[in-house]
């Protein structure tokens, strides 16, 4: 079995921005190792003589027409998150002015 740790599913938990309890991370821990033991399978199939391929349905540029559908209510856009202001989501400067640094 993959030999995640507690810390790796902590981790993880964070980058997801999740809580976890310590049951939940042994519980995670056991699924994601499963996970992780699968696809490192995959590492073992010989293909070498597998053509490489993009795609396998030989479709190109199916259009479809654009249609409205219902967005989100505010609440459940910023659910997630502490990072906004006045309706929009608060990020770090991207550009500054000239001469700044």
């Amino acid at each position: 079995m993959a030999s995640l740790t507690d810390n790796d599913i902590k981790h993880i938990a964070k980058l997801s921005r999740l809580d976890l309890s310590l049951s939940e991370v042994k519980k995670f821990k056991k699924q994601l190792s499963s996970v992780v033991d699968f696809v490192n399978q995959l590492s073992e199939v010989d293909t070498s003589k597998v053509e490489p391929t993009s795609q396998t349905t030989g479709l190109n540029n199916i259009w479809r027409n654009d249609e409205v559908s219902p967005g989100l209510r505010e609440e459940e856009v910023f659910f997630s998150t502490d990072n906004q202001y006045a309706g929009y989501f608060k990020v770090k400067a991207l550009l500054s002015e000239r001469g700044e640094k």
